[in-house]
């Protein structure tokens, strides 16, 4: 195995004679310097390939440049493959034709004898192509294969657990480090084992180690057999005493803002060069340039972590909807360094079997648009927990977008679809949103046709919706931009493509198939814009699952309602269920003939939980009202709803065309 080199250069004229040579070519090679002056450059070789000689005298004579494989003899006899590169040369001496760059390998038990080649070869060669590195753990990998074979036998890197983890928190005394990296140029002891990579430990005072870590400078130790047992001692591992006997160990502190962070444990086996002062000078260099790039790493990596901790909270950690309705999604970043830009996407299941689908697009990329996309998908859960129309909330969410802009500019375009799974109506609102695709079964494609409106936080313009019924089993996709359009496709073409791949069988196949042949081509983009889709098969509730009644104005329509939930709940077979129902559609129904003139609509829905809801023509919201008299006395006119917030799962009210709907869930047994 070979780590390093040795460089001679000498200087021939054009018939190959030595005119001048550097101040170790003599030594090296084992001749005097005397006889060396004046020889033929082809005394020197001592072999090579047939022909490699003649051929790089005579580019010589050409005055080209070119290279060979050529023997070289050193001073001990020992023959190594060199490599010899010729430059030509021209002005200055007449008789200088060529400048011959002698490339010596210098094997293992020798490398370390050179120490002008081992600052090369620790500074200079790798270091800088290493410390380009942002990832700590491959940082710490390269930065051993360095120092090992060029600069010790053996080594690790040892940095502070709480510099490594930021979770980690500083604890008085010791401090717990982590072995960043090993590396090691004999397989004839078990490094691995003794001393293996990530193993995370507190060294113990008094230890070389603690010495290092608490002054911050080089500890020079030499390892007898009495220093190597009670290192064994200390690591109960009786292994080490064998191999440290007699080593020659060097610790490197890493120094970052003035604190000492870890360090390199550097050590050299009996029959090499032991550390001396020069060694401890160019480590200390090496160690002070690696801090450079650890400390870069680390900060790279926490920030890093950071920003993606908070790109993946912004992000649907799950989509909600009626049992008939299926929902997948994709979504797909712009860059491979950021998990999340400004794309979002939701499924919310609403009160009475409903679902309000969602994509939305924050202009620009990165954290900024995030955080602007997390604001958005907070207040639309907000909003659709409010139970607000599409157009009325894509307003709202207008009026918030121009809030954030007063601070700082931000546009972002927003399609929001509701989905009656009961009625089978659909009602879609678009803010300067691409429209949403339509694929009916047995039918062709279609964009659905959505009242244009400026994109949120422009507000030059009303946001209306549409309404129109979904056949059953139809597919609606809603999608960003980046599906579509980049800069070598025109954004029709990509409409077109989208509309060929949801062909007459889409609705028949798997969500997930038609999301990934819709994203067909788009990995390979490396210019592509973020990329979110929402499909949904949609589906009604079966006819037998839900039953709607419509009740008179009047105080005997209580009695009947109770009668009505009952027998229903028989042929459902929830009986568990009556007692608890009858009593919750008794108090919302009192509580609609009391406070709203007109009939009352009393609906039952079987799903994953049974639902009562009970319309009138008022809007008023009925609210649980308190008697002044304490917080455990309820008013007269507020005691039923309180009741309901009891016995149900839960329960709210939402706005409807004619008026309002309260409404309310009890778990199915």
């Amino acid at each position: 195995m070979e780590s390093s080199t040795r460089i001679l250069i000498v200087g021939m004229d054009s018939s190959g004679k030595i005119l001048q040579f550097d101040r170790n070519a003599a030594a090296l090679l084992g001749v005097n310097p005397d006889d060396l002056c004046g020889a033929s450059f082809g005394d020197v070789i001592v072999g090579g390939r047939e022909g490699e000689l003649e051929r790089l005298l005579a580019a010589i004579g050409n005055g080209r440049e070119t290279s060979a494989m050529l023997a070289i003899e050193v001073a001990d006899g020992r023959i190594f493959d060199a490599v010899v590169t010729v430059h030509p040369m021209s002005g200055g001496d007449p008789d200088l034709a060529a400048l011959a760059v002698i490339r010596v390998p210098v094997p293992l038990a020798d490398r370390f004898l050179d120490p002008a080649v081992t600052r090369r070869a620790l500074l200079d060669d790798s270091l800088p192509r290493v410390g380009a590195s942002l990832d700590l753990d491959q940082l710490a990998r390269g930065l051993m294969d360095i120092v090992v074979p060029h600069f010790a036998n053996s080594g690790a890197l040892a940095l502070l657990e709480s510099l490594v983890d930021a979770d980690e928190r500083f604890a008085r005394g010791p401090q717990p480090m982590r072995r960043m990296a090993t590396a090691f140029d004999s397989a004839e002891h078990p490094w691995d084992a003794a001393f293996p990579p990530e193993e995370v430990l507190v060294y113990p005072e008094g230890t070389p180690y603690a010495q290092c870590l608490e002054t911050g400078e080089a500890v020079l130790v030499q390892v007898d057999a009495e220093r190597a047992e009670a290192l064994a001692a200390v690591w109960h591992r009786p292994v080490i005493s064998e191999m440290l006997t007699g080593a020659s160990m060097l610790l490197l502190p890493i120094v970052v803002d003035g604190v000492p962070v870890g360090f390199f444990i550097c050590t050299r086996n009996v029959g090499h060069r032991p550390f001396d002062r020069y060694d401890i000078e160019i480590g200390m260099e090496f160690a002070s340039r690696a801090a450079i790039f650890i400390d870069s790493a680390r900060r790279y990596g926490r920030e890093r972590a950071t920003a993606l901790t908070l790109q993946r909270s912004l992000l649907p950690t799950g989509l909600s909807a009626p049992p008939t309705v299926e929902v997948h999604h994709r979504y797909l970043p712009g860059s491979r360094l950021i998990e999340v830009g400004g794309d979002w996407y939701e499924a919310i299941a609403l009160p009475g079997a409903r679902v309000a689908l969602v994509v939305g697009d924050v202009a620009g990329h990165g954290v900024r648009a995030a955080v602007t996309m997390g604001r958005l998908r907070t207040a639309i859960h907000t909003l659709a927990g409010l139970d607000l129309p599409p157009a009325e909330a894509l307003e709202r969410l207008d009026l918030l977008m121009g809030s954030l802009g007063e601070r700082e500019p931000h546009f972002a375009t927003c399609a929001y679809v509701v989905y009656d799974a009961v009625s089978g109506r659909c009602e879609a609102a678009s803010a300067g949103h691409l429209p949403p695709l339509i694929a009916p079964p047995g039918a062709e494609a279609s964009f659905l046709d959505v009242p244009p409106a400026p994109p949120l936080g422009v507000g030059q313009g009303p946001i209306v919706s549409r309404e129109i019924t979904i056949e059953d089993g139809t597919l609606l996709f809603l999608y960003t931009d980046g599906l579509v359009e980049n800069r070598t496709r025109h954004i029709d073409d990509g409409l077109t493509r989208l509309r060929d791949t949801f062909g007459h069988d889409a609705p028949e196949r798997q969500l997930e198939e038609l999301c990934q042949e819709a994203l067909d081509g788009v990995f390979d983009d490396q210019h592509r814009d973020d990329i979110a889709m929402l499909v949904a098969r949609l589906r009604r509730i079966p006819a037998d699952d839900h039953v709607t009644w419509e009740l008179p104005h009047s105080h005997a329509a209580v009695r009947r309602a109770r009668g009505l939930v009952r027998h229903r709940l028989q042929e459902w077979k929830l009986e568990e269920l009556s007692d608890s129902a009858e009593l919750l559609v008794s108090e919302l129904v009192t509580n609609a003939i009391q406070h709203a003139g007109g009939r009352v609509t009393l609906r039952l829905i079987r799903d994953d939980h049974l639902v009562c809801e009970v319309f009138d023509g008022s809007d008023g919201r009925p609210r649980i009202r308190r008697a002044e008299g304490g917080v455990d006395d309820f008013a007269e006119a507020g005691r039923g709803l309180h009741v309901v917030g009891r016995l149900s799962r839960r329960w709210g009210v939402r706005r409807t065309p004619t008026g309002k709907a309260v409404w309310c869930e009890l778990a199915r047994p």
